[in-house]
């Protein structure tokens, strides 16, 4: 099918995955050029990596990408960004961990990354658009450029993508963002794809495929803080932690804590090297302040109050809110209903109906 697109060029972001693949399938079948692209980010050989969806950052990933696009019949590039993605999402997870907070390393990535390095080889190849596999869609009124949730909201991705700028949207595609997850196995499936279609979901970070977050830091960073001490808010201690990377507010699991009933991580002291416990209520507040907001669509509140809807996690169905700008930049989301384990360094994302207003990061 050709709609009239043979002359716009597309750089497709390629992770040998099925949702890529497909959205490059449904790209040429309207009539796209495409070019392929994938970024070596970090070396990661993994039996269970390999067998998932994304394919994580396993080399076997790169050549299962350049596999994908000779299939298809378009040029592919792999380019080592190695030291790039060091340099900016690895250092800025381990860092965030250090000073206790628990980073989201995917937005990170998505904006530095993904659209940071997919914007520059697009110019530099030609391409007038780039393409990924995300499930969300785009939406534009008045000259305002913002993301719309997918089609398919139990696959939504929007919440990973609050950081895109305006140049970012206008210049991106997401063929996916009105179908639905089956629709996508049914496609790769009907392609003959057989094997890509029943490819399982792969929910860890990439660079961490077996989720052991405290032992990738001690692996790759120096001056781990050790073992410190568990404290109540007032300060009384009540027992010894692990070390604070190993731990994250909301927390219950694997504190070995003799209390005889269930408590929780409620804060991370890095300047103290103290993990504070409390009960279960201790972890409920109803109000946040972030910071780095970036308004979609929107171009600010000046001044005024904005009822939203507020993720604070991307498993999080989200919770009504108002929003104001403080003096100092800052944004304070004041909820109807205390929300559970409000978490420093996780994004707060903001939506209007299917709609992202804005987001920011959790301080």
């Amino acid at each position: 099918m050709n709609n009239g697109n043979n002359n716009k060029k597309v750089l497709m972001a390629m992770s040998g995955g099925i949702d890529s693949t497909v959205a490059a399938m449904l790209l040429q079948e309207q009539g796209y050029e495409l070019v392929g692209v994938t970024y070596r980010t970090f070396d990661n050989i993994s039996r269970g990596c390999m067998e998932k969806e994304k394919g994580c950052c396993s080399v076997d990933s790169l050549f299962e990408a350049k596999r994908m696009a000779q299939d298809l019949g378009f040029e592919h590039h792999i380019l080592d960004i190695r030291q790039d993605f060091k340099d900016t999402v690895i250092t800025n997870f381990i860092d965030e961990y250090l000073h206790g907070r628990t980073p989201n390393p995917c937005v990170i990535c998505n904006s530095t990354i993904k659209w940071g390095k997919l914007i520059q080889t697009a110019d530099e190849l030609g391409c007038q658009y780039i393409a990924t596999g995300h499930y969300a869609r785009i939406g534009h009124e008045e000259g305002q450029y913002f993301l719309r949730k997918g089609a398919d909201i139990s696959k939504d991705q929007t919440y990973f993508l609050w950081t895109l700028t305006q140049e970012n949207l206008a210049r991106t595609i997401f063929p996916l963002g009105e179908l639905t997850k089956p629709e996508v196995r049914k496609i790769a499936f009907d392609h003959g794809y057989e094997k890509l279609s029943k490819k399982g979901e792969s929910q860890e970070i990439c660079f961490i495929p077996d989720n052991d977050y405290a032992g990738f830091i001690e692996r790759e960073a120096e001056n781990v803080p050790g073992p410190g001490n568990f404290v109540t808010a007032d300060g009384t201690v009540i027992g010894r932690h692990e070390g604070i990377t190993h731990y994250t507010i909301g927390q219950r699991k694997g504190l070995n804590l003799a209390m005889g009933h269930p408590v929780f991580v409620t804060g991370i002291r890095p300047e103290t090297n103290e993990v504070v416990i409390g009960e279960g209520n201790d972890v409920f507040s109803d109000h946040l302040i972030c910071k780095d907001v970036n308004w979609m669509a929107i171009d600010g509140l000046h001044g005024e109050e904005k009822e939203v809807l507020a993720k604070i996690r991307y498993s999080h169905k989200g919770s009504p809110c108002v929003i104001r700008e403080l003096s100092d930049g800052t944004v304070e989301c004041r909820f109807k209903e205390p929300q559970r384990a409000i978490t420093p360094g996780q994004a707060v994302v903001f939506y209007e109906n299917e709609c992202v207003v804005g987001g920011g990061t959790i301080l």
